[in-house]
């Protein structure tokens, strides 16, 4: 029995599914999770001694690869003056400057410990700000496990949402009306109906949670004028994207300007962090400079902005995304190609340094519809074919991959090597 076998069997006595994450368990794939116990660079290494090379990358923060020596010496520089005070220290000062230099929508930032607490925090300030209740999200766009966010959608444009998970209040529920992702039309339809109940349209602007979907052209740009005829805020949830498709997120790659962005994975260079910021009239309602409670002992946390300093000045060099999307772009291009050549169905998506696999007959994919029509079986066989070969991608046909600036020429050509072979047994 291999150890992670072994280990999967001990963690599944005190801990819930034996994952402390439901995505890491496997279920979307079949099989037993794999056990890491360290990375370096593109690679993963499991607890057998085994090496995958990585595009899950910690879920996205692991942008300069796994143990990036910038990222552990700074860490290892602060570590010496404490693990964490619960006061205020100079280098969130520097971390919220640097961030509010990148992300030009942003007049004021808060720290906080998770993207989920990012985003719900958004939420009860948007509502705040406001003084309205009903939310608007898109079906497929996750933004963590806040009771609001936890909805999946009605049967029509105007039908609230029902609850997606247990303990969630439907009464709560009912207050989120979910839209179709990339539907322009249901987004101004609601707007004309009922737009002076909506606190927010709360949107990840390159959906990363149904897999890896861009924004059709005009689709944020109509959210943003939609939020400003009608005074609802318009949040982008950059927990994902931010830092990963572009120095100032998604936002400015598409050049449109929310009014809140929640960020996470980048900015802790690989620790628990979230941020949430935006206009300044909209974050002076925060406590305690106003009405909206938001707290957390953790926040700000030393070593975690000692961490995501780090890796902003990295990423703050020049050239840098563009070399990480040629990367991303070579490695979605050379998939495509084998694809094609084993005469297997398949596309892709990309932005930045994410990016999405396909198994579809349809040459585009742009809404969740789309992705729950593709070949979730066959993805199985291939996810599981690929780490056979040593090559770990996320464990569901819903989650998008990320590429680091360590995945070099060798390791997208063994990618792809790898593919190739396991497309000709599909």
């Amino acid at each position: 029995m291999i150890k992670s076998d072994q280990l999967f069997q001990q963690a599944q006595q005190h801990i819930p599914g034996g994952v402390n994450s439901p995505v890491r368990a496997f279920k979307g794939v079949g099989g037993t999770p794999i056990f890491f116990e360290r990375g370096e660079g593109p690679y993963l290494f499991d607890a057998d001694g085994k090496r995958y090379i990585d595009y899950v990358a910690s879920w996205g923060p692991m942008i300069l690869g796994h143990n990036a020596p910038s990222v552990i010496s700074a860490v290892e520089k602060q570590l010496k003056n404490g693990l964490g005070f619960g006061a205020p220290t100079e280098i969130e000062i520097r971390m919220a400057n640097k961030v509010c230099e990148l992300v030009p929508s942003m007049d004021l930032v808060r720290m906080v410990s998770s993207g989920t607490e990012a985003t719900m925090s958004a939420i009860r300030l948007a509502r705040g700000f406001t003084g309205r209740d009903k939310i608007v999200k898109f079906e497929g766009c996750y933004h963590g496990h806040a009771d609001s966010l936890l909805v999946k959608a009605g049967s029509g444009a105007l039908t609230l949402g029902e609850p997606s998970s247990g303990g969630v209040p439907k009464a709560l529920a009912e207050l989120t009306i979910i839209l179709t992702y990339n539907d322009i039309a249901s987004v101004k339809k609601v707007f004309a109906d009922i737009g002076e109940q909506i606190a927010c349209i709360i949107v990840e602007p390159v959906a990363g949670n149904m897999n890896c979907i861009p924004p059709v052209p005009g689709f944020l740009e109509s959210l943003r004028s939609v939020c400003d005829q009608y005074g609802s805020v318009l949040i982008f949830d950059e927990v994902m994207t931010g830092f990963r498709v572009a120095l100032g997120g998604a936002q400015a790659h598409y050049q449109i300007k929310p009014d809140l962005t929640t960020l996470g994975k980048v900015i802790g260079g690989g620790m628990p962090v979230g941020a949430f910021g935006g206009r300044k009239e909209i974050m002076q309602k925060i406590a305690p400079l106003g009405p909206v409670y938001q707290a957390g002992t953790l926040s700000g946390n030393p070593i975690a902005m000692a961490a995501g300093l780090a890796m902003l000045e990295q990423v703050s060099k020049p050239d840098f995304y563009k070399i990480l999307s040629s990367k991303t772009e070579q490695l979605v291009n050379g998939l495509r190609e084998r694809a094609q050549a084993a005469k297997i169905p398949f596309t892709t998506n990309a932005v930045g340094g994410m990016f999405g696999i396909f198994f579809t007959e349809q040459k585009a994919i742009s809404t969740f519809a789309q992705v729950g029509q593709c070949n979730v079986e066959r993805f199985k066989q291939f996810f599981h074919g690929m780490l056979n070969e040593g090559v770990y991608l996320a464990p569901s046909a819903f989650e998008a991959g990320f590429v680091s600036s360590a995945h070099s020429d060798k390791e997208i050509a063994a990618t792809l090597n790898a593919a190739e072979k396991v497309f000709k047994k599909l």
